[in-house]
């Protein structure tokens, strides 16, 4: 199955896409990456639908991703007496760490002791993903006093966020760790990281992970904007999550750091996700809004390597459709004429390594002989990676002969994997390549192709190999 787009969609799997017929409606549709949300489900769902992911893969002949997202540490408020409670702007609201007493209109159980180690005078405290704004008075080790800056309902169990303020805590919560050990022992693709603050969480996850599993980094809070290069330093990939960034920052400045984040991302040859709420009309319409649909567009205009879906492809009532108009805007948005421009626009010069300047004299070579396709040959992905930092206009072919290589590729704009043997030398390699790209119709008689490697083979990291070679 050839993809037609260089940006790769991920559908996010639950009750309405949880059977092989939809998963496979969703792969057909455009789906590269199934993410599976282990803040619901259980271990048995979550394994089920893995088995279906890895069944449709093999009969369809292309390799799929699978992005494993982590709940990561929930802070939630406790519950009330009598149900929900009003809070009235300029009142006074007390959040202490004693949870057997049930809450009411004046204060409430706030069972986590680090949100009240980190607080000081002047910190503001958001409930219900927003709605709700308090401003700390006064504080301790087990309470904060507040003043109700925005008022409303509160009920059990609303989220609580603490903008501007780096808690002391892990991104991995027991939970976590356990839903971690259960997907890796499961060939999980990707791991998305939850509420990372710095980039300490990011090497916490991987010396757990081992290399077993690319990190993506969720960013989502203010401190990880704050410490953007460090964390572009460890993380394998990173996903704009603007939802709790569009609660924990105003909502105005997402956007720039939105456009932040994709520009790092593709300097570093990073791949980069936009996500959250981006038709997230289609949740109940079969269409979008005209604004999501722009929204999607820009993403795309951007560079960025993937967009995804979340509630419109796990609980609405269209997930294929949703799916499938992800997939024209991205065709839609890559024919027109501007989209090439504005991606050899924002392209930014390679670092002064070798693997960087590989990638970069292939997307030379590609421009000035006008070539068909470039292929990748490459045991980590890294080849694969350098051509797509490069955002080229000719197709990128990433070979290698490892499964779980293939399957991470997916997530990478551009780049179409394919699962080959290993070669032992050059000459082989390069027939392999003319063939492949033959066989999948990105080259035809007569064309040329450009191949870049690492020598020797099979060694991971080592792009040092630009080949040029025609088709018979």
């Amino acid at each position: 199955m050839k993809r037609s787009c260089n940006a790769k969609i991920i559908a996010t799997l639950g009750p309405a896409s949880a059977d092989r017929a939809t998963i496979e409606a969703l792969v057909r549709a455009g789906a590269d990456v199934f993410r599976l949300n282990f803040s619901h489900g259980t271990h048995a769902d979550h394994r089920h639908r893995l088995e279906l992911i890895r069944s449709i893969e093999t009969d369809l002949g292309r390799p799929l991703g699978v992005l494993l997202d982590l709940q990561g540490p929930k802070l939630r408020v406790g519950t009330f007496a009598g149900g929900p409670v009003k809070l009235v702007e300029g009142a006074p609201f007390r959040l202490d760490l004693d949870r057997d007493k049930p809450g009411d209109a004046t204060r409430a159980p706030l069972p986590h002791p680090e949100i009240f180690a980190a607080l000081k005078p002047g910190a503001e405290l958001l409930l219900d993903d927003g709605r709700l704004r308090l401003k700390v008075e006064k504080s301790g080790q087990d309470f904060a006093e507040t003043t109700v800056v925005n008022g409303g309902m509160l009920s059990d169990r609303k989220g609580v966020n603490v903008p501007g303020v780096v808690l002391p805590l892990s991104a991995m919560t027991e939970k976590d760790r356990a839903d971690l050990d259960f997907g890796l022992s499961l060939g999980i693709d990707w791991i998305a990281l939850s509420f990372v603050q710095r980039p300490e969480d990011i090497v916490e996850a991987k010396a757990i992970v081992q290399g077993r599993a690319g990190i993506v980094a969720k960013l989502e809070k203010p401190a990880a904007i704050e410490a953007l290069d460090a964390i572009l330093a460890e993380t394998d990939a990173v996903m704009v999550a603007r939802g709790d960034l569009g609660v924990e920052m105003p909502a105005e400045q997402v956007p720039a750091i939105q456009k932040r984040i994709v520009r790092e991302c593709r300097r570093r040859g990073l791949p980069v996700i936009v996500a959250t709420q981006m038709l997230e009309s289609m949740v109940s319409a079969p269409v979008p809004t005209r604004a999501e649909a722009s929204d999607v567009a820009t993403a795309i205009y951007d560079g960025a390597d993937a967009v995804m879906l979340s509630a419109e492809s796990a609980s609405g009532r269209f997930p294929v459709e949703a799916v499938a108009m992800m997939h024209r805007i991205i065709a839609q948005t890559e024919a027109d004429p501007h989209y090439r421009s504005a991606i050899d626009a924002s392209h930014t010069p390679p670092s002064a390594n070798i693997a960087d300047a590989i990638g970069w004299a292939a997307r030379s070579v590609a421009g000035l002989l006008d070539v068909a396709a470039m292929v990748a040959y490459t045991s980590s992905g890294s080849s694969a990676l350098r051509m797509a930092r490069e955002r080229p206009r000719a197709n990128i072919i990433g070979m290698t002969p490892r499964r779980a290589t293939a399957r991470r590729l997916a997530l990478a704009w551009g780049v179409n994997p394919v699962l080959c043997h290993d070669v032992m030398n050059v000459t082989e390699m390069t027939e392999l390549a003319v063939a492949t790209a033959s066989k999948l119709g990105f080259a035809r008689a007569g064309e040329t192709i450009v191949i870049a490697a690492g020598m020797p083979f099979g060694a991971p990291g080592t792009t040092n190999l630009l080949r040029i070679a025609q088709v018979d």
